[in-house]
């Protein structure tokens, strides 16, 4: 699996790079999506496993032709429909609709080289559902996403496990969407759930609009409650069982590490917070911090040569520094602020190809 990771991790790197310079559909498909099937097994250049422009009929039209389609003892087993990496996926789906239930496959994969939606047939029989299984984001990869993924790797491809498997999949990233927009904004009938729990008088409107805001508070704190419990708890294992590793020094005349240095409380809640960052794409056990009389490390594995940022919060002029060639430094006046700069702290991780590791 790790080696499946790395080969993911670099065409993500190599795609964030190029991506602005590809304007075509054909430069798409070479350039980031037969590549992507490749990490995954398949021979793309022999047609007997990876065949182009695979002729699907819809009714009375005949040579409907889909981009792609994966054989498996001469019939198609998954359908791909390639667009431009600069298209939005949502009003071509319909088009592979068609395509879905003209043919023996169980699966069909809608793309654009960076999102790659998965659709099965769970709610009718050779009817490709509406609404994807499975989304997968090659410029954010997940270790959960890359681990459902590798399930569609050619050695590895099991018809009947994915699909026992899709629509507990389905139904999770339907949850979880629909965690996203009520916590982003809760519906009425989700404040009225609550309250029927905690408020004993009558639902009235005022009532509801009242306790709107109340109930969006209390749900951020009880969130920022219980990360902050676990972040805690993860700083004490790491303050009592861990033992720096002996390694070179980065160069520097910086006074040596360790003498009559004070970590203080901003310079911890700068680490809680980079570690809540970069646990979108790493293991939190792997994000360290490593303090210095002029400024605060922040670190991967405990090496001080995988150091992402640096924070500058001893005095009146508080920045952050990032790892990347130009050393880029923002001025903050609070530490809550380094969140305005999540994406940057996790493109300067990915370079280090960490998402592998």
């Amino acid at each position: 699996m790790s080696e499946f990771k790395e080969k993911l991790a670099s065409l993500s790197k190599r795609v964030h790079k190029i991506k602005e310079n590809i304007s075509t559909e054909e430069a798409t498909k070479t350039s980031v999506i037969m590549p992507f099937f490749q990490i995954l097994g398949y021979d793309v250049f022999n047609p007997e496993e990876f065949t182009p422009e695979y002729i699907a009929d819809v009714g009375i039209k005949k040579g409907e032709k889909v981009d792609y389609a994966i054989m498996e003892n001469g019939l198609p087993v998954i359908l791909i429909e390639a667009k431009a990496i600069s298209e939005k996926l949502n009003k071509h789906d319909s088009q592979l609709f068609r395509y879905f239930g003209t043919s023996s496959a169980k699966f069909s994969i809608l793309t654009n080289g960076i999102t790659y939606r998965f659709y099965t047939d769970l709610e009718e029989q050779n009817k490709m559902d509406s609404f994807p299984f499975f989304e997968f984001d090659l410029l954010d990869l997940k270790d959960s996403s890359i681990n459902e993924l590798a399930k569609f790797k050619k050695d590895s491809f099991d018809l009947e496990n994915i699909f026992s498997t899709a629509s507990d999949l389905k139904y999770t990233n339907k949850v979880k969407t629909f965690l996203s927009d009520v916590w982003d904004e809760p519906t009425e009938e989700f404040i009225t759930f609550i309250l029927n729990n905690v408020y004993e008088g009558r639902k009235t409107k005022n009532v509801l609009d009242q306790f709107t805001p109340i109930i969006k508070k209390s749900m951020k704190q009880f969130l920022n409650e219980l990360v902050s419990e676990k972040l805690n708890a993860a700083l004490k294992s790491t303050t009592v069982e861990h033992e720096p590793e002996e390694e070179t020094k980065e160069p520097s005349n910086e006074e040596e590490i360790g003498k009559g240095i004070i970590t203080t409380e901003e310079e911890i809640q700068g680490y809680t917070i980079a570690r809540l960052i970069l646990s979108d794409i790493v293991d939190e056990e792997r994000v360290f911090y490593r303090d210095n009389k002029s400024y605060f490390n922040i670190l991967l594995d405990d090496s001080i040569r995988k150091w992402v940022c640096r924070l500058g919060l001893d005095n009146s002029k508080k920045y952050v520094q990032f790892n990347d060639s130009q050393k880029t430094t923002y001025n903050i006046e609070r530490v809550s602020e380094i969140m305005k700069y999540k994406d940057k702290m996790i493109e300067v991780a990915k370079n280090f190809d960490l998402v592998a590791n």
